[in-house]
């Protein structure tokens, strides 16, 4: 890998901007659809770009190949489940709230590596970067203003959307010697064919009368957020690393509730911004923690 340059890291913001423009885009979706249905939309248009990329540079998709079944639970568990939780949780709470909670996922995969990954151990400062990341939660939850008990549900589904984020990343491992392209694209494939039906049979899509923003919004988070951003993330793969690429996580914590406040205007409290402080130093620290280079996946 090459020694980044102003292009990358200005990739690299680019990637962190679009990742934590989908929280407030999917506040403005809600406003007209489903949950599910923003879930299925997601994964339908963002599978577009990626299969162009396939066809471009020859990837073989795999999607119905004999492992269709990793496809399929990683489908399951790393988009549907997700995107379902988090448009719905996002309905009850601000967009910038999600964004931070979201941000978790660090702190989450370095438990669960440490049970499921033979070399990912947990170590001293690791205990401390999720004990400082996880104490920043605790203490978001404490703001009434924000969360209460009219949303905390909301606030928990956001949490487990963040788990399963981790959870897929995990089963992802079982089939990491395939390109991430033919991979991505496999598992949208897979949640698209799962939502399908589900967001039909109880949403049905068609007597929905959106506004032009949530319209708008929808096929944002679609070809973009979804789409054009796992383009973007796998050229910065390609150009500098899996570490480097994983420096957005510190990033889309604070776009997303700079984005917030800017587009809908959303209140940051004394108690946001510690818990952002705290939750961003987590997970630096828990980075700092591991010299070698992560598992690629």
């Amino acid at each position: 890998m090459r020694q980044p340059n102003l292009i990358d890291y200005s990739l690299l913001v680019f990637l962190a901007l679009i990742w934590a423009s989908a929280f407030f885009n999917i506040k403005i979706a809600t406003e007209s659809f489903g949950p599910i249905t923003i879930a299925f939309i997601r994964v339908f248009l963002g599978s577009i770009p990626l299969l162009i990329l396939c066809s471009i540079k020859n990837i073989k998709i795999e999607a119905f190949s004999k492992d269709w079944i990793w496809f399929a639970s990683i489908g399951f568990v790393n988009l549907v489940l997700p995107f379902f939780l988090i448009a719905y949780g996002v309905k009850q709470i601000q967009s910038n709230l999600a964004a931070i909670l979201m941000s978790t996922s660090p702190l989450t995969s370095t438990l669960l590596a440490h049970l499921f990954i033979k070399n990912e151990k947990i170590n001293l400062l690791k205990i401390i970067g999720v004990s400082v990341g996880f104490a920043g939660i605790v203490y978001l939850f404490s703001d009434d203003f924000l969360i209460n008990e009219n949303n905390i549900v909301s606030a928990f589904c956001i949490l487990m959307g963040s788990l399963g984020y981790v959870i897929g990343g995990i089963l992802t491992l079982k089939i990491s010697k395939k390109k991430n392209e033919n991979v991505t694209v496999s598992i949208l494939i897979w949640a698209t064919i799962i939502l399908l039906p589900i967001c039909f049979f109880l949403e049905k899509p068609w007597n929905y009368n959106p506004s032009v923003s949530s319209l708008i919004s929808i096929i944002y988070l679609g070809l973009i957020t979804t789409g054009l951003a796992w383009v973007l993330r796998f050229k910065v793969l390609k150009e500098n690393g899996l570490v480097f690429q994983s420096q957005v996580a510190y990033l889309i914590p604070i776009f997303g509730v700079v984005l917030g406040y800017i587009f809908l205007g959303e209140i940051i409290t004394d108690k946001v911004i510690i818990a952002l402080v705290a939750i961003i130093l987590g997970i630096y620290l828990v980075k700092q923690s591991t010299k070698r280079v992560p598992i690629k996946v």
